[in-house]
């Protein structure tokens, strides 16, 4: 399968989605690379798009193993990955103290992305989680635990293409999951993407602009 660009596919992901028919839809993107998909479906769906903004809990001195992730939201979810957490020892007060710092960093990108605009509520609607592509699942797993907790009526992973193993994980995690393929040799999701260029803000803060012009 050979996708253009991000917008490309995020079109063609809403098509199928929007032959769904969900009752009080509300996508919700990871950034960077899920803001031109989610745009493409919010728009489809006529639907409200916000971010959700996923930090790992990294073990001190081996920053790249997550202990757990902090999602965002109207009350932003800590989830740990409790066997981790036992097995290096980390503490209480270290998990806290690295919770605030990506807090911290989560609040700076929601102003820079989104100043004064107010998370959305979950509550009562069809979340419908988008990201570019899911390859090993960790940020998307960690969204849908976080977005379970807020009381939707229906919880949706939708993206253009994910590794099969992974779909598999998310769909026992998820009311629904919806992606486009799931070659079986996956590689990397860029594989997938003829135009897979790195989203600088501009372009996430100029797309989030445009679904809320196209929401008026």
């Amino acid at each position: 399968m050979a996708l253009a660009d991000r917008r490309f596919a995020g079109a063609a992901l809403a098509t199928e989605l929007a032959a769904r028919g969900y009752d009080h839809p509300i996508v919700f993107a990871l950034p960077r690379g899920g803001v031109p998909v989610g745009v493409e479906v919010a728009k489809a769906l006529s639907a409200p798009l916000d971010l959700l903004l996923v930090r790992k809990i990294g073990v001190p001195g081996q920053e790249e193993l997550a202990a757990g992730s902090i999602v965002d939201g109207e009350h932003p979810d800590l989830i740990l990955n409790e066997e981790i957490v036992r097995s290096v020892g980390m503490s209480r007060e270290q998990i806290a103290a690295e919770t605030q710092r990506q807090l911290a960093e989560i609040e700076r990108r929601r102003r820079l992305y989104l100043p004064g605009v107010a998370p959305l509520s979950a509550k009562g609607a069809t979340a419908i989680l988008v990201d570019d592509g899911v390859a090993t699942g960790a940020s998307m797993k960690a969204a849908v635990a976080a977005v379970r907790r807020r009381s939707p009526k229906r919880v949706v992973v939708a993206a253009p293409v994910a590794a099969p193993e992974i779909a598999a994980e998310l769909a026992a995690l998820a009311d629904e999951v919806v992606f486009l393929a799931t070659p079986a040799r996956f590689g990397a999701v860029g594989f997938y993407y003829d135009d897979f260029h790195q989203l600088d803000d501009a372009e996430v803060i100029a797309l989030l602009a445009e679904a809320r012009a196209a929401q008026r």
